[in-house]
């Protein structure tokens, strides 16, 4: 029986056929068990037994986050809820967050890639990880202590502190790995420098950076002034899970886990399948995932699947130095949409003007939206216009007004939010 790493290094004609058998699986299963799909692919005429290759895919709809806004907060689990044993939810782009479940064979599948992701960077049972993720990602953290685990590494769960006690713990501790956002990162290096802290006081060799992409500035600035070597892992909140890709030891882009995501680029604009090479928009569909498949989710991540060499005698080498022969994106965190991210939580525009017109009674969204950085920690400030509606003669009331929509913000998005009332003309 293959490990999970020796799926990477199936030769192509073992991987495509792999994957078109968890293709039409994950579509049945979709099609008998989740109205929202089987109406779609009625509507288009699709039948299924019509499927016979991966690319084939392209005749399917593609899914958008408000697909699974629209039917909160069941209605995609194409298993019944007694065999759900993990509800997450997340950010979604209306009033509704999204949901998504797992069985407890997803679980599994989750955890293995998590420990497949962090095996790739070296993590192993003679390391001590600490995990450091914003509220909005607290969920990713769960998942990487369950990978780490599978490792058998030892595991410093992920526990909101402060900078002094997450350096403490950091030292203290030993900890070895630090799974943590590019923020959180760069906040960290900061404080150290400015405290003129010796480095040789820790013991921390690899930085595992998820969330958010990290600029060829920023990495070295960060293996640099931290003495690590930086890794970067992709996900989704709304599958959800933080290790979709991958990077390797090469650190030429990061591998797709191939064996449980198919991925496309497609031209955002003609929603037209590109070729490899081309940068567009990374589009996912779910080969194993049973409790909420999404069949061509549209991500809107822009990246670029890598052009390789076309491989197609099992005995050639790979492409990838790595010698994985899973293919590689490049993601530099750019947006194909109106969602913007802060410290790894994405969240979309017109949900945070929904909620703060509801909470300081504004007639219009004429709100605006800036991702500001204090101490290299990223949050968001919205500027309102004052008016009759929320001014008040007594200063505390308003402070206090202000304060709750924050906290808020906070609870129900899941990143830092200063509000600050500004003139119109200022807007």
């Amino acid at each position: 029986m293959m490990t999970t790493d020796n799926f990477t290094r199936m030769n192509p004609e073992e991987k495509n056929q792999l994957q078109l058998e968890r293709l039409q699986s994950t579509l049945h299963r979709a099609y008998r068990n989740v109205p929202f799909h089987k109406q779609r692919f009625k509507e288009m005429g699709i039948d299924l037994s019509g499927i016979e290759s991966v690319s084939d895919i392209a005749r399917l709809p593609l899914m958008k986050r408000q697909d699974i806004s629209d039917n909160y907060p069941y209605d995609l689990f194409a298993v019944p809820l007694r065999d759900i044993v993990r509800i997450h939810t997340a950010p979604g782009t209306t009033l509704n967050p999204t949901v998504s479940g797992y069985t407890p064979q997803d679980l599994i599948n989750w955890q293995t890639l998590l420990a497949r992701g962090l095996a790739a960077c070296g993590v192993t049972a003679h390391d001590i990880l600490q995990i450091t993720l914003p509220p909005g990602l607290s969920n990713w953290g769960r998942d990487y202590k369950f990978g780490a685990e599978f490792l058998e590494a030892s595991v410093i769960p992920h526990t909101p502190m402060s900078i002094e006690k997450r350096l403490m713990v950091l030292r203290d501790y030993k900890t070895s790995v630090l799974v943590t956002t590019p923020s959180s990162a760069l906040q960290l290096a900061d404080y150290i420098r400015k405290n003129d802290i010796p480095l040789n006081t820790f013991a921390l060799k690899t930085l595992m950076i998820t969330g958010e992409a990290t600029d060829a500035a920023d990495r070295e600035t960060l293996e640099t002034e931290l003495n690590v070597t930086v890794w970067t892992h992709y996900g989704l909140s709304e599958v959800p899970g933080p290790a979709i890709a991958f990077e390797c030891e090469a650190h030429e882009g990061l591998h797709i886990n191939e064996d449980h995501f198919l991925a496309e680029i497609i031209d955002p604009e003609t929603q037209k399948v590109l070729p490899p090479g081309l940068p567009g928009e990374l589009v996912l569909t779910t080969l194993t995932t049973r409790a909420f498949p999404l069949i061509r989710f549209r991500t809107g991540d822009q990246a670029t699947i890598l052009a390789e060499t076309d491989r197609t005698e099992p005995a050639c080498d790979p492409a990838c130095p790595c010698g994985r022969n899973f293919r590689r994106i490049i993601w530099k965190g750019g947006r194909t949409d109106n969602l913007i991210t802060v410290d790894g939580v994405k969240v979309h525009q017109a949900q945070i003007q929904r909620a703060i017109q509801g909470l300081l009674n504004l007639s219009s969204d004429t709100s605006k939206f800036f991702i500001r950085k204090r101490d290299e920690k990223k949050y968001l400030e919205v500027w309102i216009p004052v008016n009759d509606a929320i001014f008040s003669d007594e200063i505390k009331n308003l402070e206090a007004l202000i304060l709750r929509a924050e906290n808020n913000l906070l609870e129900n998005i899941g990143i830092p939010v200063d509000i600050r009332l500004k003139e119109q003309k200022s807007l």
